[in-house]
């Protein structure tokens, strides 16, 4: 054999033993990294929200199963000198927006029922709702039978009832790449003039009602607040708890303690908060059209006047009469706009006219690139940078309209309490009037009436410029 030859198969034994070893040991320098992505699910951004960045210092992302290398160099990189090739994104799995087994009713009387149960609907859920005064029936649909021909039939079997899917609601939020560098991280409140919460001359009996996820009760923001929590589903043994990230980051913002990291706009306001989410896979949250409509209907019983949704999904007509009826009784509704893109379609409840749309802008006043735009939007409130609790301890900041809206609630709250005798649109009126005009003049779809207005709230005399 001739000693080229024998130089050649040496040089192959060589390389065989070191891809050999890097699959035991990898023999990368230290700089270069490796991870992994895994399917996305939801826009949260508190993977490890425990005060820290959830993000790698290599730009990384969590592992998962199904992974994709990015970034980093690979073995025959090394050894041959090529450059590492272009990160590649994981492709985002978008979640159904409904369940594809269900139907959900209101107004389903037995005579509706035993034709149907005659037919295989299966109930799965059924409990009567105070403010429509008729009972909520969740209908597991025949096998074999497609879900728009099951709604059909339950349309025509109970042609009074109200019947749609039973669509899924997602927490509005979005990643924030900036940090907070400690010095201003409460500032973004002054932008609209929102007073120190410790000069506040307004009645402290102020109640607020949240549905969201689930919360930290014992995070040291939410320590001595006036926090009720209530769970939904809690009879579903297969029912996983919600994350704690969104719901704890609201609650924070709204009745966080004046002497915390994370002071909240209302310190001394009761919070009865709803969790009506479950956790669907690994790390997103949903909450099922029949628990939105229970958790609205729980609050209205427990005579709560200002309710915040900073969540969002399609037009169900479930919700939009439940909606329709807790306004009918004087009830105000704040939810965030969305995050879906300035192109998007409205979401809802933002989207349905009783209810306040809120958008979110920074502390420049400049609309958030994300946000949802369009006719239904009617304020603007800071959204991009917002100084709240991270899930476990700690704080961070969190960019999305569903951080806008807590702004919009709470000025609510001090109007209702402070004149209790205004209508549900008599509040919208009073918050929109004295809005500061924004974008074009007038009401456009951007800003809505333009961005709030808090010094002209309840506040102490020397505390208003």
């Amino acid at each position: 054999m001739s000693n080229s030859l024998k130089f050649t198969q040496r040089l192959f034994t060589g390389l065989m033993a070191v891809a050999i070893v890097e699959v035991a040991a990898p023999i990368f320098p230290q700089h270069q990294t490796y991870s992994f992505v895994a399917s996305a699910h939801a826009d949260d951004d508190d993977d490890d929200d425990d005060g820290g960045s959830s993000r790698s210092s290599s730009g990384g992302s969590h592992g998962g199963s199904g992974a994709v290398r990015r970034g980093g160099r690979d073995l025959l990189d090394m050894l041959f000198g090529r450059q590492p090739s272009t990160p590649r994104r994981a492709r985002a799995v978008a979640m159904p927006d409904r369940s594809a087994r269900q139907i959900v009713a209101l107004g389903l009387g037995e005579q509706n029922i035993a034709p149907l149960s005659q037919a295989g609907f299966v109930i799965d859920e059924r409990v009567t709702i105070a403010l429509s005064n008729t009972e909520l029936v969740k209908l597991q649909i025949p096998r074999g039978m497609a879900l728009d021909a099951a709604r059909a039939e339950v349309v025509a079997q109970a042609p009074d009832a109200t019947v749609d899917f039973n669509h899924y609601y997602e927490p509005e939020q979005r990643e924030d790449a900036d940090r907070c560098d400690g010095s201003d991280c409460t500032m973004v409140r002054h932008v609209i003039g929102w007073p120190n919460p410790a000069t506040l001359t307004c009645p402290a009996h102020l109640q607020i009602g949240l549905v969201d996820t689930a919360i930290n009760p014992d995070h040291p923001s939410l320590e001595g607040a006036n926090l009720e929590t209530i769970r939904m589903g809690e009879t579903r043994p297969d029912a996983l708890q919600s994350g704690k990230q969104h719901g704890t980051a609201i609650a924070a913002l709204l009745v966080g303690q004046s002497d915390s990291r994370t002071p909240g706009l209302l310190p001394n306001a009761k919070l009865v908060a709803i969790d009506a989410f479950r956790r669907a896979g690994k790390s997103a949250d949903r909450a099922e059209v029949y628990d939105l409509v229970r958790a609205l209907d729980l609050l209205v019983a427990r005579n709560v006047g200002i309710i915040n949704l900073s969540l969002s999904g399609p037009s169900n007509l479930l919700l939009e009469r439940t909606v329709q009826a807790a306004v009918s009784r004087g009830v105000i509704l704040v939810a965030a706009a969305g995050n879906n893109g300035p192109a998007a379609k409205p979401v809802y409840p933002a989207g349905y006219e009783q209810v306040i749309a809120v958008t979110a802008v920074d502390r420049s006043k400049n609309p958030y690139r994300r946000a949802v735009r369009g006719e239904h939007i009617d304020i603007a409130a800071p959204g991009v940078g917002v100084w709240t609790a991270a899930s476990i301890t700690g704080a961070r900041q969190k960019s999305g309209t569903s951080f806008a809206a807590p702004f919009v609630a709470a000025a609510a709250a001090i109007l209702k309490s402070t004149r209790p005798d205004l209508t549900p649109q008599q509040i919208s009126d009073e918050l929109t009037k004295t809005a500061e005009d924004l974008g074009k003049p007038g009401k456009d779809p951007v800003y809505g009436w333009g961005l709030l207005n808090a010094r002209t709230l309840c506040v102490a005399s020397n505390d208003i410029p």
